[in-house]
């Protein structure tokens, strides 16, 4: 029994031209793995250095143009540039006749969805608002991380199909959120794991402080099971001396980084307040031992205010 070899995506006959406007971390990668599905990219704009880089080594032999000569080539445009200048340049490309009707037109802001894109759709473009919820590098290992990936989708309804089917062939997986839901979605995601960013990296300095050689190598698999258990049993996985109730543990803490590093002193104070409301709220933390901890949390807040004014 033979078994029939799946096509190279180069040889399969392109589907839509496709135009990065922005090539940031995002649109390239995109971009590059939409090309893997079948389609062709025809045009990208960027203006620094650095995404001139990306975009030559995302998408070699792909012009870099200006945005208008992008919608003018593509079908398929992808606007992949900071949320604050989102709805600026749709404004700009519909007052100045680059969209064309019928032209798909992708944004990958977070915080929007497909209304940033009416001026856009007045002329006849067709908006999506495809919101990859993945951190980018910039480089290959991008694409690769896609598969995968969700994406926050939104859409016209009589678009919604065409845009789980573009998810989908980026190797995504398509999750609908409505138009007044973006904001919040997009602030879910920030304080996941951008914030997550700066405690990790909060947290390698006060080791390097304590005389740890690595501290990655000892964060890695503490922070991986963390990780692992908060995904399966959220709150249930709470440990440490607030979840405990540890209220001398806790004050020993606070005046260690009052000492060695007064900037993390905010931060672990509101940090350990919401540990502890979730710890109460989910019976892992005793009322009766909950009183004092919060009273450490309460004086930790108030020597912080106080060194503020002085």
């Amino acid at each position: 029994m033979t078994t029939s070899q799946q096509p190279d995506p180069k040889d399969r006959p392109a589907r839509l031209t496709v135009g990065v406007v922005g090539a940031g971390r995002v649109g390239p990668a995109l971009a590059a793995s939409l090309q893997l599905a079948g389609h062709r990219p025809v045009a990208v704009s960027g203006v620094s250095d650095a995404s001139r880089r990306r975009a030559a080594q995302l998408l070699p032999d792909v012009p870099v143009v200006t945005p208008s000569q992008v919608l003018e080539r593509a079908e398929l445009v992808l606007l992949t540039v900071p949320d604050d200048a989102l709805p600026g340049l749709v404004e700009g490309l519909a007052e100045t006749g680059a969209v064309r009707p019928g032209q798909l037109l992708v944004h990958t802001s977070g915080r929007y969805g497909a209304k940033v894109l009416d001026p856009a759709l007045r002329v006849g473009a067709l908006p999506l608002a495809l919101h990859p919820a993945m951190t980018f590098t910039g480089t290959q290992v991008d694409v690769q991380r896609l598969a995968g990936c969700s994406f926050g989708v939104t859409a016209p309804e009589e678009l919604r199909l065409a845009a789980e089917a573009l998810v989908i062939e980026m190797g995504g997986e398509p999750e609908w959120v409505a138009e007044e839901k973006r904001p919040l979605y997009h602030a879910a995601l920030a304080l996941g794991a951008n914030h997550l960013v700066t405690l990790v990296a909060e947290s390698m300095e006060l080791l390097r402080g304590a005389g740890v050689e690595a501290p990655d190598r000892m964060l890695g698999p503490l922070l991986g099971a963390a990780l692992d258990n908060a995904l399966r049993s959220g709150d249930a996985a709470l440990t440490g001396p607030v979840a405990r109730g540890d209220a001398g543990t806790v004050a020993a803490h606070v005046a260690e980084l009052r000492r060695h590093a007064p900037g993390t002193v905010p931060g672990y104070l509101a940090m350990a307040r919401a540990t502890a409301d979730r710890a109460l709220a989910s019976g892992l933390l005793k009322p009766e031992l909950a009183e004092d901890l919060l009273g450490v949390l309460a004086d930790g807040a108030g020597l912080a205010d106080n060194g503020r004014d002085g």
